[in-house]
């Protein structure tokens, strides 16, 4: 069903708290007039009781609640009440009542709901509602039953050593898989609902004493801000709480991996979890995170650096080396050695673009390859990116557009770029790159330079839920720097923990 259907079929809001009817007839009246023009809404009319006297009605919708989820229902009610009354012994209204509101279905965890508006809330949320003749309160039973993407190896944090488990669609299996390996009453899970149409469920977690109560605050603060609004999937919440939505830096790190999102809560995070998203958002994201993987922790001390190192040097590569060739061969000759001047002469020889149009259009095609490798299915999607680029970059060799040692550059940068464990992250360079070859084409290695102070300035400037970005760079914090560039042995990080999370909000 589309938005708009949906829009005109909905119009009791939650603030209208229309009371539910003792008679049964009037909440039908209603319940139709409410969900009319659903083709998947059900009205399942039944009757319990001595001679099956009394009559009832269920309600749901059939494409959230499955078959033997619904005779279950009805089944459980039908066997509770014949045997709290008795075979052949009159049943009387308010003896059903009492039942209800004294003992309740000790089977199934009902609640009861007394107005109109939570009736149709909890429908739309998968439930299965029963409704008495001459009762004012209807029963809610949840009964969600959608077919969901089972848990699997992660598609983007594969890893050669730890957990292979990933998270999915859906919420209650990702909390349970967090609560699997946080079997601690310090681990705080808060849901919450989105507004508008969708009413979406999500829930973020925290360990309680390991989260800074001022970023816990914060962060409260402005998720309440997204009350009324449209949540579908966690990036929404992402943009809706961040410092600077303007800025090409992610101030958030995403993860599929639950052992990662556990991790990051011990270290102070926030984990916020949505209905639909197979990912957890992990608040706030400092810059140096951003060059970590889970399997640093599951690798020995000195590869896990090496990696990291490796990481930060393809960092530098992907952001600066088209803009560097740019500013060496445009402006700045004399520091190229003269065997590798010869070659890069002898290459660019008969191309009649300069170099940094040689870049740019070479850029621009490496990333629409991407892009196109990215949409396209991933039967060939790998195959297209793959044997485009070879095409490509022969094709331009050939027509003389591009020169040999420019079709290297833009490779190793975007191979570089694929080494970033985060993907929003590598999105930032790849923004960041063009600038740079910008300001290298207008002003040499100078206006490489004043683009880097201009960057390291918004970086410095730049705050995650009130905290700085560049921590523990900037502000110097000395003795996180163990799990920073270098990762310490386990040893010292397990016995003495670095909580980056524990320090005051900066506002």
């Amino acid at each position: 069903m589309d938005r708009t259907e949906a829009g005109s079929r909905r119009s009791v809001s939650p603030g209208e708290a229309e009371p539910w009817s003792e008679n049964l007839d009037d909440n039908l009246a209603r319940i139709r007039r409410l969900f009319e023009g659903s083709s998947d809404f059900v009205i399942l009319p039944w009757r319990y009781g001595p001679d099956l006297a009394f009559r009832s009605c269920s309600f749901f919708y059939d494409s959230l609640v499955q078959e033997r989820h619904q005779n279950y229902m009805k089944s459980v009610l039908q066997d509770l009440l014949t045997h709290e009354v008795g075979p052949g012994t009159e049943l009387k209204i308010d003896e059903l009542a009492a039942f209800f509101e004294r003992r309740g279905v000790s089977a199934e965890l009902a609640q009861m709901r007394c107005d109109l508006p939570s009736v149709a809330a909890d429908i739309s949320a998968g439930h299965v509602v029963v409704a008495f003749d001459g009762w004012n309160r209807a029963l809610s039973f949840s009964a969600l039953s959608v077919e969901s993407r089972q848990v699997a190896e992660p598609t983007n944090e594969s890893v050669v050593q730890g957990p292979h488990e990933s998270t999915v669609e859906n919420l209650q299996k990702n909390l349970g898989l967090l609560r699997l390996r946080l079997q601690s009453p310090n681990f705080k899970i808060v849901r919450s609902n989105g507004g508008g149409e969708s009413q979406t469920q999500f829930a973020y977690g925290f360990i309680e004493g390991k989260v800074d109560p001022g970023l816990l605050e914060e962060f409260r603060v402005r998720l309440e801000k997204t009350r009324n609004m449209e949540i579908l999937e966690s990036s929404y919440i992402e943009q809706l709480i961040e410092d600077s939505p303007l800025s090409p830096f992610p101030q958030h790190r995403y993860t599929e991996r639950p052992d990662t999102a556990v991790a990051a809560m011990l270290d102070g995070k926030i984990a916020v979890l949505v209905q639909g998203t197979g990912s957890i958002l992990l608040c706030p994201g400092k810059f140096t995170e951003f060059f970590q993987s889970g399997e640093d922790y599951y690798q020995r001390t000195i590869f896990s650096s090496i990696i990291r190192i490796l990481r930060i040097n393809a960092f530098i590569i992907a952001l600066t080396l088209p803009s560097l060739y740019i500013a060496l061969t445009t402006y700045h000759p004399e520091l190229i050695p003269t065997i590798l001047l010869l070659a890069v002469i002898d290459a660019r020889e008969g191309i009649p673009l300069p170099a940094f149009f040689e870049a740019l259009l070479m850029e621009f095609f490496f990333e629409l390859l991407r892009e196109a490798g990215v949409r396209l299915p991933k039967s060939i999607g790998s195959a297209v990116s793959i044997v485009g680029a070879l095409v490509i970059g022969d094709a331009a060799i050939s027509a003389g557009i591009a020169s040999p040692i420019m079709v290297v550059i833009v490779a190793l940068t975007g191979i570089a770029s694929f080494t970033i464990p985060q993907y929003n992250f590598a999105i930032a360079l790849r923004i960041l790159r063009f600038p740079l070859m910008v300001s290298a084409a207008l002003l040499g290695g100078f206006g490489m330079m004043i683009c880097f102070l201009l960057i390291l300035l918004h970086l410095c400037s730049l705050r995650t839920l009130g905290q700085p970005y560049l921590a523990p760079l900037a502000p110097l914090r000395l003795r996180q720097f163990r799990d920073v560039v270098i990762r310490a042995p386990l040893s010292r990080l397990l016995r003495n923990p670095v909580n980056r999370g524990h320090h005051r909000s900066v506002k």
